[in-house]
């Protein structure tokens, strides 16, 4: 991607970790209100927040909760009013508030929250595992996986623009890996309030927003009489996230620059004449892609895929770019014990999208990097041969390898 933005679009650059990002892209999408618990490794964001309102760069409720499930409760309320909100949590406090995170989706809310991905406990982890962002994968959340932390402001503002899209009105989960990418420090380009202000329109909930001079019902008990037909508009708006996304992304290149290419749900790396690719999630990206030239250099036609948007599966666009490949070994940071053929989740995913599919790749999978232990170029190389040997075959040896278990 080439192209250059449009002058003053961004007005400066600075050393941040991704959760220091996300609070930036929080005060650049002008958020009203936002609750605090805190929980490693998302504890920054709310720190680098109270920082920004101290300074007078960010003029917002700052509500400390008592628990997590408090904190979503509070911020998924002021949704209803009217108010662009955020909150955020990890691991076993995301679990916590899950009851409050089930009904912001049903209740249609377009909040955004950060997950800063973490294992759950027990045994006591604080390392990046993705299991506790995919418990929202069937409840109605838009879910979204950054590699970088450009990456990770921008998609706070691409996320509100999409959630609060009105033929959409859904919560927005923004998932980063734990201490690889939420305390690690990259050089971001900081957009100006003016071009954020020019792709991200106020928050308006129109007839929906609850208020005493619009009397309105807000999860009422409906039971049998229309719960289906409820779950139906719910399903119906998932399926047109899917046009609003691409959308998002052409209007936010015209107005930043060129920094997305389609279809701008997954990026593909050194893929045009691959013919064994690996595919993932996360910060994997970076060990994979250095694998990757590591084995181009030696003539092997390898490539990586990283998939950005979980919910919606982008999956007639996955599945036109998957059969193209002999061979596509996928990476599971995390875990899914007893599921078909005891793989993970991204797994399931990955080969149910290519089931209708004629001609479709061998599929294997891998485990690793649970817990926070690192997924290295080693690993990826290993699992590219692995994924070549099930090519040459046609079929795996197994379809699923632990990959990096000590001895």
């Amino acid at each position: 991607m080439t192209a250059e933005p449009a002058a003053n679009v961004y007005e400066r650059q600075e050393l941040l970790t991704g959760c220091q990002a996300v609070a930036l892209g929080v005060a650049l999408a002008d958020v009203d209100v936002t609750a605090a618990y805190p929980i490693r490794p998302y504890t920054e964001v709310m720190d680098a927040i109270s920082k920004l309102i101290a300074d007078g760069e960010m003029d917002a409720e700052y509500v400390i909760a008592d628990s997590e499930h408090s904190q979503f409760e509070i911020v998924k309320h002021a949704s209803s009013l009217g108010a662009r909100a955020f909150a955020g949590s990890s691991g076993t406090g995301w679990m916590y508030g899950f009851e409050a995170l089930v009904v912001t989706a049903t209740d249609r809310l377009p909040v955004l929250f950060l997950v800063g991905n973490r294992a759950l406990d027990d045994p006591g982890a604080f390392g990046v595992e993705h299991n506790d962002a995919l418990a929202l994968r069937d409840m109605g959340w838009l879910l979204c996986w950054v590699t970088t932390a450009q990456e990770a402001l921008e998609h706070v503002i691409i996320g509100y623009r999409i959630a609060e899209d009105r033929r959409v009105m859904m919560p927005m989960a923004l998932a980063m890996d734990g201490a690889f990418l939420t305390h690690s420090q990259h050089i971001v380009r900081v957009p100006s309030k003016e071009a954020v202000r020019r792709f991200l329109p106020p928050y308006d909930l129109g007839e929906r927003r609850l208020h005493p001079d619009n009397p309105i019902s807000i999860a009422p008990q409906v039971n049998e009489d229309w719960v289906m037909e409820l779950r139906r508009q719910n399903w119906e708006a998932a399926r047109r996230a899917r046009e609003v996304i691409v959308q998002a992304y052409h209007e936010f290149n015209a107005i930043f620059g060129a920094r997305y290419s389609p279809p701008f749900y997954f990026d593909e790396f050194m893929t045009d004449d691959a013919e064994v690719v690996l595919l993932g999630m996360g910060t994997v990206a970076m060990p994979a892609r250095t694998a990757v030239r590591r084995l181009r250099e030696k003539g092997e036609r390898v490539g990586y895929i990283n998939l950005r948007w979980f919910r919606p599966f982008p999956t007639a666009e996955l599945r036109e770019s998957l059969r193209r490949f002999r061979a596509v070994g996928i990476i599971d940071r995390d875990f899914a014990h007893g599921a078909p053929d005891d793989g993970g989740v991204l797994l399931h995913e990955v080969r149910s999208c290519l089931y209708p599919a004629r001609e479709r790749p061998v599929v294997v999978d891998f485990i690793t990097g649970l817990g926070g232990r690192d997924v290295s170029i080693a690993d990826c190389l290993s699992m590219f041969e692995l994924s070549r040997r099930a090519a040459s075959r046609g079929e795996p040896d197994e379809h699923v390898t632990w990959i990096g278990l000590r001895e």
